[in-house]
Parts: structure tokens; sequence; C-alpha cells
């Protein structure tokens, strides 16, 4: 039971409790000032732009790629490092939490002690031998009064916040470099896969040019220019599959398996992307992690200035104890062996040469950098995304031009070849039609990898994908 005289001090303290403010600012979304939506062709009436779930890599509709993505979310070490630090600040949030409500010790001691009799204080009907038995629960509780305690979980809770947003942005930038070293990959196996075309070509045509030279009807330096061209092929083929051996060990990395074996494929299979829909709204940024994050850090630095604000106030604790204390244990439970104590503790600052006010002066120009930071990184996600929406539209003009160039380059070069066989040009022009054709055409990989990757940066600018519904349009 509580002692009576413990129960008015518990109710004061109740009511000083809940009764208690909160001082320093309470946190308000910055005006940002960002446009209405992105500077696309506004929606046509009665279409509603396509939802795009968060695993957007599965419009690929690679298993390979899907295998890859879920390898590396689940074995990453920069994920796993995110994941530990999150794991990190949700313990310092219950951490911070737990000191709002008491703390219940509780203690117990036991002795047994031998008094000397021969001292000259010493009295013949004092005990020669003592014993103490001690059990004691008491507690000692900072009244919240201006608020410091829930201003310091408020910042704990936006810390963990933060961290969690941290971890989704270390997830999406890690699924953004497996798609992008994917499609580097699949770019270098079409490379390859031209080149190879290009080299058993020029092969070919150095065995031509080797028999029409024994005939006669070619020069010998027609051969020796069919030969390096040959070697200059060879050249570029290794390069490319080394550059496809490099590719593959950073996919291995990237997905903790360092063995990653990937068979050939191609670019040129692989389908597009979603289309962007148009009218996308600005206001999709507020889904971005690394955006979410700075938020965070700018809500917990505000929360700050309250916590440094508190300590300029005084504060004020309760202390008590309850317990037992008798020479036997069979006394303990009875009324007289009963002890406790109540108390009420006041710390007021009087003079400290400023060092209070110089701490809310700090914790002002943290939360003043907070909200730079999060402008920038709002204005710079902002900018992403005009870029990628920029870069999605150039790289699509870019791969059907090049797309012709390939087409017209695959004729000019079956007109030199016939030209050549018929005796009407040289062999010089036989193989300046071969080096169009085949850098038209790896030109076009490369344009069509560029498109992709615009495609992937807009994903990622837009924080991994877009979601909409029908009836309200958000996001």
């Amino acid at each position: 039971m509580m002692p009576r005289t413990l129960r008015p001090l518990t109710a004061l303290a109740a009511a000083l409790l809940l009764a208690g403010c909160m001082v320093g600012p309470d946190y308000q979304r910055p005006t940002l000032g960002l446009p209405g939506s992105y500077a696309e062709p506004a929606p046509i009436a009665g279409q509603t732009p396509p939802a795009v779930a968060r695993a957007w890599w599965k419009a690929f509709q690679d298993p390979m790629l899907d295998d890859l993505v879920e390898a590396a979310l689940a074995h990453n070490a920069d994920l796993a490092a995110a994941a530990a630090r999150l794991e990190e600040a949700q313990g310092v949030l219950r951490e911070v939490d737990g000191v709002e409500w008491p703390e219940f010790d509780l203690t117990g001691s036991g002795s047994r002690s031998r008094a000397s009799t021969v001292t000259a204080t010493s009295q013949a009907s004092a005990p020669t031998f003592r014993n103490d038995f001690v059990g004691r629960i008491g507690t000692n509780f900072e009244l919240d009064f201006w608020g410091k305690l829930r201003r310091a979980s408020e910042a704990a809770r936006a810390d963990a916040l933060a961290s969690r947003y941290g971890q989704d942005t270390v997830a999406l930038t890690l699924v953004r470099q497996v798609v992008e070293a994917y499609l580097d990959l699949r770019a270098l196996d079409a490379q390859v896969a031209v080149t190879q075309e290009t080299f058993a070509s020029r092969e070919e045509s150095q065995r031509i040019v080797s028999r029409r030279q024994t005939g006669g009807l070619a020069s010998g330096l027609d051969l020796r220019q069919a030969e390096a061209a040959t070697e200059a092929v060879r050249a570029q083929l290794a390069e490319l599959r080394r550059q496809r051996e490099v590719t593959e060990h950073l996919l291995g990395r990237l997905s903790g398996r360092l063995d990653l074996a990937i068979p050939a494929g191609d670019l040129r299979q692989m389908p597009n992307l979603a289309a962007v829909p148009p009218g996308l709204p600005a206001r999709l940024l507020e889904d971005r992690p690394d955006v979410r994050q700075a938020e965070a850090a700018l809500t917990g630095a505000n929360a700050r200035i309250g916590v440094a604000k508190a300590a300029l106030f005084p504060s004020i604790s309760l202390t008590g104890s309850v317990g037992t204390q008798s020479k036997d244990l069979s006394d303990w439970f009875s009324g007289p062996a009963s002890i406790w104590n109540i108390g009420l503790a006041l710390d007021l600052p009087i003079f400290d040469a400023g060092q209070r006010a110089a701490r809310v002066d700090q914790a002002t120009a943290r939360q003043k950098a907070a909200l730079a930071g999060y402008i920038g990184a709002v204005r710079g996600a902002f900018t992403e995304v005009r870029d990628a929406l920029s870069g999605v539209a150039r790289q699509g003009e870019q791969e059907s031009a090049q797309g012709r160039q390939v087409e017209a380059a695959s004729q000019a070069e079956a007109l030199a070849r016939r030209r050549y066989a018929e005796g009407y040009s040289a062999y010089l022009e036989v193989l300046d039609a071969q080096r169009t054709a085949q850098a038209a055409t790896l030109s076009y990989i490369a344009s069509r990898r560029a498109r992709l990757v615009a495609t992937v940066d807009l994903y990622a600018a837009l924080g991994g994908g877009w979601l909409t519904t029908e009836t309200t349009g958000t996001p």
C-alpha cells in the first residue's frame, strides 16, 4: 500500500506533469515554392496516369535482373550497415522514451556484525551480535514541466525516421546501381555480338581479298588493309570482353555473389519501361527517401531547440523510497519495520556565464543548417527529375535517329561490297563502309542503353516510381 503521506505528493507531481508546457518552436514544414508540376503536356481529359509499382525493375521482365536485385537487397554490405544504424536509432528512441516514466529500483542488503564488549562505550546490555536486513524500492523522477523530455523524445523519433529513410535511400541507390550495371552488361553483350559479327565478316572479306590477290584481281595493298582491319576488330573485341567481365564483377559485389557468372544476353531484346504519365505533380518529391530524411533531420534539429531552452528553466525531481528494515527476517512485514522517505529536488540555474544560452544558439544554428539542407535536397531532387525527363525525351530522339543511321549504313555497306566485287571501286571503300556500319550499330546500342538508363534515373529521381489513384490523384 502507498503511504498516505506519499499520495498527495504523487498527485501534485501528476498535476504538474499534465499542466506542463513545452518550450521551443513547434515544427512547421517550410514553404518551398515549387511549381505545381513538371514541364510536361497536360493530361488528356478523362485519362488517368498509369500507376507504377515500387518494384519498377520488374517491368524489364528479366528473371536474372529480378534475382540480382533481390540478392543485393538481402546481402549488400552497405544496406546491412544502414539497417544497423536504423536499429541503433530505434534503440536510442526507446531509451529516450523511457526517461519520461518513473524509474523504480529494488535494493536489498543483509548483514551480521559483532560489536566489541571491551571499549569505553560498550554496554553490558547491548547485544554482541547484530543482524540488519533491509529491502527498499526507490524512485527518482524528473517532472517534465517544461517539455524537455518530450522534446528529446521528439528529436529521437525524428532521428529514427531519418535513419529509416536513410536505409530506404541506400536501398533505392543500390537498386539503381544494380539495374544500371545490368543494362551496361547487356549493352556490352550486344556490342560483343555485333563486333563478333563484324570480325567474322572481316575474316571472310580477308579471305576473299586473298583469293582475288592470288588471281591478280586485287593488289597486295588491298590484302594488307583487310588484315589490318581484321586485327583492329580483334583488339576491339578483346576490350569489350574485358569491360563485360569487369561489369559482371561489379554486379557480383553489389549482390554479394563474388562468383557470379551471368550468361550472355542482348540489350536490344529488353523491353522499355513504362512511359512517364503527363502532368506529373512536383509533390511526388515528398516521397523521395532522401527528401524525407532531410525533413526528419530538420524536425529533430527543431525539437532540440526546445531541449536547450528547457535547460534555462528550473528542473524539479521527485525522489522517494519505501521498504522495510529489521534485525530478524520474521519481522520484515510487520508495521514497525516499515521505512519510507519522500522529497522534491529543485535545480535552478543562477549563473553559468551564458553556457545554457550558448547551447540554445548552437541548437538554433543547427536547425538553420538542417533547414538549408532540406531546401537544398528538395531543389536538388526537383532538378534531378527535370534532368531525367529531358534525358528520356532527348535520348529517345537520338535512339530513333541512330536507328535510321544503322539502316542507311547497312545499305551503304552492301552497295560498297557490290561495287568492289564488280570492280568499280577500291577495297578501301568497302572498309570505310564496314567501319561506318559497325560504328553506327554500336552507337545505336549505346543510345538505347542511355535512354533506358535515363528512364531508370527518372524512376530513381521520383523515389522509385510513382503511384496515383483515380479519385484523388495523390501519390
